[in-house]
């Protein structure tokens, strides 16, 4: 029978050496997997994280490991290449940092064998990603196990799946079942014993066979329903010889049909089910990407309590383990290979390896309904056709290898509806900004609205749209202030867009959780994307999270937002509740300010007198929430952001009635003759012409330019220390002087 036994214990771990030990040098740190070596370098700022090769080792004894013909080493995550040397030979290598990759090492099992693999995060040519607004942390960040099998025995070489395939095609109320295996070195006489058991345990199905392909029918099945209803029926499989079972596979599945409409949005089982939700980054703070079961479970329900029903989980494959939980609570799921943001001509083989990768080991998983092709890849071209070809080659890839599935991508905001390459998969979705990275809030519902007008028949949905927000507060929250209420703001409009536009197939927030991003240096906390609803240690739900619980979720609940936002200078000031209940009626200091009704949309928005010390409360039903306000003369610096390390912050520079600053738009700058010639004059020299390469390979085409011109100046050279391009404070200074001589365009 097959054995798994797990190694994570105690490995020997260098970056001080490209050599591959014959003896763990005492020297050497020890550490326990999951591990990764960006788990604090990658998170803090400045993109200069460690990026190359580091060692694991460990000795590895055969009496500690059970009776086996045929052993196997498992690494279910080595980002992003690595190489395998057991007992001093190099065994394997493998290339992409997501996925699990096995490697028969019986030959070289000895009483001690020692076991080296080299990890690789160092930039490539050929291996996806390179470049994207995350950190590529490198390490052996998921477990790693020893396999022992018969010699005959379920394949674990094709691409690193489970050596079993199992398709339910749903026929009215029954369900046509299909079990496909795969063996290795299996012998005449050998056979399958098959057994289909429902969630209680019950045998629907069994069959004896000498055939690695098994159909059967199960009558009045019940369906996997999303969240309503994740039902999971388990197929086991034994080959068999004579009465010993030489090996043992299972897997869960669901049987459940869906389809994507282009009115009506995405149908599951017959009927309408709207996918509400967030895409989720695998990292946290001060671990990185070596996660434990027990992070991927909080996640998960912090999913589940915002209301979500789908999950995009960007930009790569996630562990098997968070897949089963999205099995488990019934999430719909885009899953994608992290083909991103700068195609590479030398890496197309990879993006089909990551593609056979992601597809053979998921594809058992009910939850998944959507091959995700690529994100934001026209960065530099859509129509390079080096790019096209490799679309359509990963497109036909996936309906090949799966019939069941559809596909999709995530494109670009800058990207013309009209692109070819847009016309590519069954569905696709925008990743838009308006409110964010330029244009307002506003935009976003009337572009789709615009898309779906012109393309009536390709459905078309939301893969990205978010801001950031930190610990920062206002009452005149302003498009990239990086406060929490304009977050709030931002999100609410977004829902009101959303609530109304049933044709999208799917909405995915941009992000669930902040996450590691090194070369980010935004919002008074470098390293990080803080667009998430929650903080990256997951110990703050911002605002926007409860905006999202109140619309999705329809357990009963009431928040009052601004519990962060105490002082406050104005005489009345404006509280917003959110709740799903049809009334809300807050009071301060236990004095009724009115009783407002749901209007459609579980925003409640009350203006409070400032005065002293004031207790509010907010009453939906039989639930409360409570916050304090307190009234100051003076703006409590607390709250205002600080850039860190920044030359120059907004508050600090002058403005002129009627005049341009540092803190007014591009848009508005370049809208002027004068402002036109000065930035011309000034910034030329240190950004990168259009059409010129950036750093990082973007290109600085009309899109680009489009979308900065919703960056304050300020805002702009801030972010444009991401691509090693600086302004000093003198310089800063001297062009506000120059922008306050140039009177502000007329609206």
């Amino acid at each position: 029978m097959r054995t798994v036994t797990n190694i994570n214990h105690k490995w020997a771990f260098t970056k001080q050496t490209t050599e591959i030990p014959s003896s763990i040098d005492s020297k050497w740190d020890f550490v326990n997997l999951p591990h990764s070596w960006n788990a604090l370098d990658g998170q803090d700022g400045g993109n200069d994280y460690y990026r190359g090769t580091a060692i694991y080792a460990k000795e590895l004894d055969k009496e500690e490991l059970p009776e086996a013909e045929r052993y196997y080493i498992e690494i279910q995550g080595a980002n992003s290449s690595a190489d395998l040397y057991v007992g001093g030979k190099k065994y394997a290598h493998h290339d992409g940092g997501y996925s699990t990759w096995r490697c028969d090492i019986t030959d070289a099992i000895a009483q001690k064998t020692m076991i080296v693999i080299a990890v690789d995060n160092a930039p490539s040519t050929t291996v996806y990603p390179q470049v994207a607004d995350f950190t590529f942390y490198g390490g052996l960040y998921r477990n790693v196990n020893i396999i022992g099998v018969s010699a005959s025995h379920f394949d674990l070489d094709y691409y690193g799946g489970p050596g079993i395939q199992v398709t339910p095609v749903m026929d009215g109320d029954n369900a046509n079942v299909e079990v496909q295996v795969y063996t290795k070195d299996m012998k005449q006489g050998q056979y399958f014993q098959y057994t289909i058991v429902d969630a209680e345990g019950n045998a629907v199905a069994n069959a004896v066979s000498e055939e690695s392909k098994f159909s059967c029918v199960i009558e009045g099945a019940h369906k996997w329903h999303g969240r309503k209803d994740p039902y999971l029926y388990t197929c086991e499989v034994n080959l068999v010889e004579g009465k010993e079972i030489l090996d043992n596979i299972s897997t869960r599945f669901g049987c459940r049909s869906f389809s994507i409409d282009p009115e009506k949005g995405f149908i599951l089982n017959g009927e309408e089910y709207p996918l509400r939700g967030v895409s989720r980054h695998q990292d946290r703070w001060g671990i990185g990407n070596a996660l434990l079961p027990e992070h991927h479970e909080e996640d998960m329900d912090l999913i589940c309590e915002v209301g979500a029903t789908t999950i995009r989980l960007a930009h790569y494959q996630h562990d098997q383990y968070f897949y089963d939980l999205c099995d488990e609570r019934g999430m719909v799921i885009w899953a994608e290979i992290p083909y991103i943001s700068q195609h590479m001509a030398t890496g197309r083989e990879n993006t089909i390896s990551q593609m056979k990768e992601l597809i053979i080991q998921n594809y058992n998983h009910p939850s998944i309904v959507v091959w995700g092709l690529s994100n934001e890849i026209t960065m530099k071209n859509p129509k390079d056709p080096d790019l096209l070809e490799n679309h359509h080659i990963l497109n036909d890839l996936c309906h090949e290898m799966d019939k069941t599935r559809l596909t999709t991508m995530a494109v670009v905001s800058m990207c013309s509806m009209d692109e070819e390459y847009v016309r590519i998969p069954d569905t696709v979705s925008y990743n838009h900004y308006f409110g964010w990275y330029g244009g307002d809030t506003s935009m976003n519902g009337p572009w789709f609205d615009d898309f779906h007008t012109k393309y009536p028949r390709q459905p078309i949905g939301i893969s990205e749209y978010g801001c950031e927000a930190l610990n920062w507060h206002t009452s005149k929250p302003i498009q990239g202030d990086y406060t929490e209420e304009y977050q709030a703001y931002y999100h609410e409009e977004l829902i009101r867009q959303i609530h109304t536009r049933p044709y999208l197939w799917a909405t995915h927030v941009w992000n669930m959780f902040d996450f590691g991003a090194d070369a980010r240096a935004e919002g008074g906390e470098n390293g990080q994307n803080h667009k998430g609803l929650m903080t990256f240690d997951r110990k703050y739900k911002k605002d926007s999270f409860f905006a999202y619980k109140a619309w999705l979720n329809p357990e009963p609940m009431v928040h009052l937002c601004g519990k962060r936002y105490v002082d406050r200078v104005e005489d009345v000031t404006k509280v917003t509740v959110y709740s799903n209940q049809p009334t809300v009626e807050l009071f301060a200091n236990g004095v009724s300010l009115g009783v407002q009704e749901n209007n459609g949309l579980p925003f409640f928005y009350f203006e409070v007198p400032n005065a002293g010390t004031t207790k509010l409360v907010a009453v939906a039903g039989e639930l409360k929430d409570e916050s304090v306000i307190c009234k100051v003369d003076t703006f409590n610096e607390a709250y205002r952001l600080k850039e860190k390390g920044a030359v120059l912050n907004w508050f600090d520079i002058t403005e002129k009635e009627g005049y341009l600053s540092l803190n007014d738009k591009m848009s508005d700058v370049l809208a002027t003759v004068r402002g036109k010639l000065l930035f011309a004059g000034m910034m030329a020299k240190m950004m990168p012409k259009k059409g010129d390469k950036a750093m990082g390979g973007f290109e600085i085409n009309d899109g680009m330019m489009q979308m900065m011109g919703g960056f304050t100046v300020l805002r702009l050279t801030s972010m444009l220390g991401m691509m090693n391009i600086n302004m000093t404070k003198e310089q800063l200074l001297d062009l506000n002087e120059q922008l306050n001589k140039i009177k502000k365009p007329k609206k």
